[in-house]
This record gives structure tokens, C-alpha cells and sequence, in this order.
């Protein structure tokens, strides 16, 4: 089945270039011009990933994102013109799961995009010995991907479900910001340990019944982080 990928930039030429490589390589592309378009689409269509520039008519992509999140964990690559690292942070804590600096080369984004799609498919097919792991009132399924605390499902973004899955599966287990970074986020993956950083406190906001006080991922002070249920 072809992947299913969601353009969202409001410069026809380079969603022209990029629907025309990705479509070379069999993939299904949607287009959106503005932000209310982008998240319309994305609220009536399922897609694979979800290529979002930043500066955006109508909406930004930081705002389109944030509200992709509260529906979905599609993962989201953010385009931006700009190279300041703030605004690479801005688009994770937004719910991003990467992103890319214009201008770009379209092999760089084919490759991005099939590191994730990879990762995210190999994360769909967790171990037969272990479905379901619970501690206290938290619960994670991996067939379904759902987390439930105390009887609520929490939404969480794919890359939080993943590193949340990572420490349960591994529970009392130290991993460094670089060994999660390199686990979860892979090799090429350009980023740098502030992302884990990131990552970790939004877990815990939504997670953690007190996140400055946390009760499942704790922090091993100049190590890094593990899970104690």
C-alpha cells in the first residue's frame, strides 16, 4: 500500500518539486496551501506523515501542528527558512518530530522521510511477549499505541510514545540523552540532546500527576533518565 504524505507550504513551486519526487517513488500526496486548509485535511484524511512549512497565510505551522496533536500522532516534519536553533525547539515543543531547514534538497527529504516512516512502522509491531505493561494507574498497549492513566487516555505524540515505551519496557534502566536521541530519534537524525530534553518534560506534563515531582520518569542527575513505576 502506498504511503499516504500531507505537502502543507504556501510556495506552489516547492510543493510542486516535492509532489513530484515523492509521487516518482510511489507515494500518495495531498497538497494544502494555508494553515485552515492543512488542519482541515488533516482532521478528514489519514496520512502517514505530514510536511509542514512554519511560515503559513491564515495559520502558522507551529499553531496547525499543536492542533494536529490534539487529535493525532501523525508524525510531523516542520519546514522552516530559518536556521536558529529556538526555532527548531519551538516546532518540537509544538509536537514535531523533526525538521528541515530551507532550502533543502529533495533527497534529504525522501531520506528523512523514509527514516521515520521506517521507525514508525518497526514501532507498530512491538514483541509478542509483551502487549500490555502496567504500573500503578499508567497503562501503555503497544498494539493499539494508547496510554491510559487511571481510566483516561492520554494523547501522546508518536516520539513520546516511544521513549515512554523504551523506559517501561526497560523499567529502572539509565539511558543517556544520547542513547535515547540515537534509539528513538536514529542516526541521521540531526537534532541535538535538548530534543530529549523537550521530549521528557512533555511526557511528564502529561503523564505525571506533579511533572517537578515526577512518579514514573525520573531523572538520574548527570546520567539521564529512567522509568520507576
Amino acid at each position: 500500500m502506498s504511503k499516504k504524505v500531507l505537502v502543507v507550504d504556501d510556495e506552489k513551486l516547492i510543493v510542486k518539486g516535492i509532489r513530484f519526487s515523492l509521487e516518482q517513488d510511489g507515494m500518495e500526496v495531498t497538497c494544502a496551501y494555508d494553515g485552515e486548509e492543512a488542519l482541515e485535511i488533516a482532521k478528514t484524511q489519514a496520512f502517514d506523515i505530514i510536511l509542514l512549512d512554519v511560515m503559513l497565510p491564515k495559520m502558522n505551522g507551529f499553531e496547525v501542528c499543536q492542533q494536529i496533536r490534539e487529535f493525532s500522532d501523525v508524525p510531523i516534519v516542520m519546514l522552516t527558512a530559518k536556521g536558529e536553533d529556538m526555532d527548531k525547539i519551538l516546532g518540537l515543543e509544538y509536537g514535531a518530530d523533526d525538521y528541515i531547514t530551507k532550502p533543502f534538497n529533495i533527497l534529504e527529504v525522501k531520506a528523512r522521510i523514509k527514516a521515520i516512516m521506517r521507525r514508525t512502522t518497526s514501532k507498530a509491531a512491538p514483541q509478542e511477549a509483551a502487549r500490555t505493561i502496567t504500573s500503578g494507574d499508567l497503562s501503555i498497549d503497544f498494539d493499539s499505541r494508547r496510554v491510559v492513566i487511571a481510566g483516561k487516555e492520554i494523547n501522546l505524540t508518536a516520539k513520546e510514545f516511544d521513549v515512554l515505551e523504551l523506559l517501561m519496557v526497560n523499567k529502572g534502566k539509565v539511558y543517556s540523552r544520547e542513547q535515547l536521541l540515537k534509539l528513538i530519534w536514529g542516526e541521521d537524525y540531526p537534532g541535538d540532546a535538548r530534543t530529549v530534553d523537550v521530549h521528557i518534560r512533555r511526557l511528564r506534563e502529561k503523564i505525571e500527576p506533579n511533572p517537578s515531582e515526577p512518579k514514573y520518569v525520573h531523572t538520574k542527575w548527570g546520567v539521564g533518565y529512567y522509568f520507576k513505576g
